[in-house]
């Protein structure tokens, strides 16, 4: 029998569109961009981005929620600014690789709330980010 904490995993990575997973105690849901032919070095590269809630309060439903979102550059700015006007809090933005094609933007994101709240924020982010490319589900 799934525990409670388990079935709303699951529920925050269906929100989000990926695969759920724990991970360190923590609850993952994984994103794979299979539609980003990105290679490093000249070899081919999986494009994830990941999103987790932890030390999960469960007076208040409100837990540690963490995305580590991996962006194509054209669409970095709309995710940006579609994540704070959520009041999510960007952490940092960056690139992670030198020789990557095509280039990839990495924003880290956080916020203290419900995880299912999070998991509908981020999904309308990614949505209103990808207009032109879509975030697939991991696999």
């Amino acid at each position: 029998m799934m525990s409670s904490e388990e079935r709303l995993c699951r529920e925050f990575a269906m929100i989000i569109g990926g695969q759920p997973g724990f991970a360190g105690g923590k609850c993952v849901a994984t994103i794979s961009r299979q539609q980003i032919r990105a290679f490093i070095l000249g070899k081919k590269f999986g494009v994830t981005s990941s999103f987790s809630f932890e030390s999960l309060n469960k007076r208040t439903g409100r837990a540690l929620c963490l995305g580590r979102v991996a962006l194509l550059q054209q669409e970095t700015n709309r995710f940006l600014s579609a994540i704070r006007e959520q009041g999510i809090l960007v952490s940092s933005v960056h690139s992670e690789w030198l020789f990557e094609r095509p280039r990839l933007v990495y924003v880290n994101i956080e916020a203290v709330e419900k995880p299912l709240i999070f998991a509908r924020k981020i999904r309308k982010a990614l949505n209103l980010s990808s207009k032109q490319t879509r975030l697939a589900p991991a696999k």
